[in-house]
């Protein structure tokens, strides 16, 4: 996209009630040796201002790809990406880095999912979040180094004086975290993605980062999609869902109406798999049989059918389409989808 359409794009002021981000039809393949790696095969979905979308699935179904896709992260070689990503209106998909520099941090910004190889180990952390201040804010020196101060503080993290001047390998995982945290939200940006926010922390830990996030969201409006393999992270702490499987959400609805009434079998698979508190002391984990698919050269029919007890037939020459939202908003893709009742998902908080 030439500078010239993209400016012309960015000059029409969205409506206050039109959606923040809207994905449609994204797709994302990665060119290799071996042939094409379909991460991201078609995803569309609408997320309004202010509200969290979760997005949930194993390692390897298009979670991060999708995330990094829209933000526009990915390298541009052996990398094809269609479809379309419109941010308060405006066409992503095609923006070179030089736009896109003026969305990062300013208007969207992620939470990695590793803060030990995602901050700069040579670099003072007072330096690594006071730079993207300077960059966007245009402000002076003195009046960064204040903002840095007031952002460790919100984010929970002790001493901030002395924090700012320490490096990233002098900080605990959980700090270091929180440093990342304060770092996306510096600018204020109106979408922060948070991909695996909570990946090698201790469970206190994790429980302190993710109620962080969901205060951050609430307190400065902002629209977040939270990426994680565990549907009890986003139980209780999203609007909606997207369940991914092979590079394609196969069931989404909102939170409440898809753990009451889920109707995907890697849906059942994947809360059949969180250990609960009511089981008794060494009950064996459930796990999902078998592994995710190949997506360079995928399984015909439904990607799920190698691995679902309920598969046939047609499941296996047929690939379901995503159905359009009911009266709940409850979309999947199954020729047969499970039934399962309130009672039985009344395990996960």
């Amino acid at each position: 996209m030439s500078a010239e359409s993209f400016a012309e794009s960015s000059a029409t002021t969205p409506s206050s009630d039109a959606p923040l981000l809207v994905v449609n039809n994204l797709k994302t393949y990665f060119k290799t040796d071996r042939g094409l790696v379909r991460a991201v095969d078609g995803v569309s979905f609408t997320l309004e201002r202010g509200r969290t979308l979760g997005v949930v699935g194993e390692s390897g179904s298009g979670k991060t790809v999708l995330a990094r896709s829209i933000m526009g992260l990915l390298p541009k070689r052996d990398v094809e990406r269609s479809g379309s990503v419109k941010f308060e209106g405006v066409e992503l998909v095609g923006a070179d880095n030089s736009l896109m520099a003026q969305y990062w941090g300013d208007q969207m910004a992620m939470v990695f999912q590793d803060p030990m190889t995602s901050l700069n180990p040579v670099m003072r952390v007072g330096k690594q979040i006071t730079e993207g201040l300077r960059q966007h804010l245009d402000i002076s020196k003195d009046h960064a180094n204040q903002t840095a101060l007031a952002l460790l503080s919100s984010v929970g993290i002790p001493e901030p004086e002395r924090r700012l001047r320490q490096y990233p390998h002098e900080m605990s995982g959980g700090m270091r975290q929180r440093v990342m945290i304060a770092i996306a939200i510096a600018c204020g940006p109106k979408l922060l993605f948070a991909d695996e926010p909570t990946t090698a922390l201790d469970v206190t830990v994790q429980a302190q980062i993710l109620d962080l996030l969901q205060t951050q969201q609430r307190d400065r409006y902002m629209a977040m999609i939270l990426v994680t393999h565990d549907l009890g992270v986003v139980a209780g702490r999203t609007d909606e869902i997207a369940v991914m499987y092979a590079g394609k959400i196969v069931e989404k609805a909102p939170t409440k109406v898809l753990f009451s009434n889920l109707r995907h079998p890697y849906t059942e698979a994947l809360l059949s798999s969180i250990p609960k508190i009511s089981d008794p002391s060494h009950t064996r984990l459930k796990t999902i049989g078998g592994r995710p698919p190949n997506l360079i050269n995928p399984p015909t029919g439904c990607k799920f059918s190698p691995r679902c007890a309920y598969a046939t037939d047609k499941c296996r020459t047929e690939e379901p389409p995503l159905s359009a939202p009911d009266s709940d908003g409850h979309q999947f893709s199954c020729w047969f989808p499970v039934e399962l009742s309130a009672k039985q998902t009344s395990g996960v908080r």
